[in-house]
This record gives structure tokens, sequence and C-alpha cells, in this order.
């Protein structure tokens, strides 16, 4: 199963890497150059397919529970001043992916979107330590009944190139659900309130919709 918002650079690259196919068989008689180039493109595909792929997961919904919105690597557990919206001290929890990983953005929690704002901004490598407040970069904030207001914010890194966000302010969104994707390589961070009890170690792998981050 593919995301929705690879469809058309998936079409687009399926008909490149056919008419590529096409013209390696007509217009080339070297066996092996033809093959290693068929080889390329074919390589080509397989990487775009699998970076837009979007696995079902059966994500089991507990307000008790914040989830990893995206799979990746646990790179920051640390407390820091947040800025933009609360403007006071957070624990900051950060999901690094790489191209290889799945990049839908989940709905860590369930509840109301009070905050959602895009930021044009840089596209620094994606572990900067000023990435999340120079890159571009989108920050929502979900009110949860039992956390109260956890911001996640998608950030671009030096791949990524667009970010796509459906958080939408005064909608109630569901724990799990697609909340959006990010292409080619970023980072999310989750700033929750502090004293949340931290239930993932840095360095650890995180899967979006499954790995319990934090717990009440």
């Amino acid at each position: 199963m593919f995301h929705k918002e690879g469809g058309r650079i998936i079409l687009g690259s399926t008909t490149i890497t056919v008419v590529l196919l096409l013209l390696a068989d007509s217009f080339i008689s070297t066996i092996w150059l033809q093959k290693t180039i068929e080889i390329i493109v074919l390589l080509f595909l397989l990487i775009i397919l699998q970076f837009f792929r979007n696995p079902v997961r059966k994500v089991e919904i507990n307000d008790n529970h914040i989830i990893a919105p995206v799979d990746g690597k646990v790179v920051v557990i640390e407390e820091v001043f947040e800025g933009e919206y609360f403007k006071d001290k957070r624990m900051q929890v950060s999901i690094f992916m790489s191209p290889i990983n799945v990049h839908v953005t989940r709905y860590p929690v369930n509840g109301l979107v009070k905050f959602s704002k895009y930021h044009p901004g840089k596209f620094l490598v994606a572990w900067h330590p000023k990435a999340s407040e120079e890159n571009e970069r989108t920050t929502i904030v979900v009110e949860n009944k039992v956390f109260g207001e956890i911001l996640y914010r998608q950030i671009a890194g030096a791949l990524a190139r667009r970010i796509v966000n459906y958080a939408k302010e005064g909608t109630q969104v569901v724990q799990g659900t697609d909340a959006g994707f990010i292409k080619f390589g970023s980072r999310v961070d989750l700033f929750l309130p502090i004293g949340t009890e931290i239930s993932v170690k840095l360095n650890q792998k995180a899967i979006g919709g499954k790995t319990i981050i934090a717990i009440k």
C-alpha cells in the first residue's frame, strides 16, 4: 500500500522507468551496458516505491499513552525551553527518519487540534541542533484529556523539500491516524509536559503508531 502523497511521483517514475527500459533495449547493443542501465533504472523505481509505502497498522488507542508519530530512531530526550507555543519548559523527544523509513506522520494522541502552523525555513540536516527552529517545519498542538496539550513538530531535512500537514485547527483527531507526510528525510519533535514518564531510550528504534513514547 502506498501513501496518496506519492501518487504523481510514483506514476511519473514508473513512466520514466518503462521508457528508459524500452530505449535501452532498442538502442544499446552492448549486453553488459544494457543490463547495467536496466538495473540502475529499476533500483531507482524501487527506492521511490519503498519511500512512499504506507503499511497498514492496527493502533491500540489509549488516552494514557503517547505513541510514536513516525518511524525512525530516537535521537533526543531532554528538558528544553519551547518558545513558539508554550513558552516554558517541556520534555522533548525527537525521532530522526532516514530516507529508508516510512515517512507517514500519525497523530500521537486523541484530541482537539488547538494550533497548526507552517513555517518556511532552511534545509539544514535534520539532526542539526538548530533544525527545530530554523528549518522548514510545521507545529501542531493537540489537546488530550489525559496529558493536556501535546505539541509535535514536523521538520524538513537536507533532502526533505515538502512537508504535508493534515491537522486543521478546531478538528477532533484520532490517535494513530494519518496526520501528514514528509518527503525525503526528516525529523519529528514531540514536546510533552514536564514530569511525563518517558518509555523510550536514546537510539531506540521507533515504529509510528506502535511504539509507546510516554505513559501517564
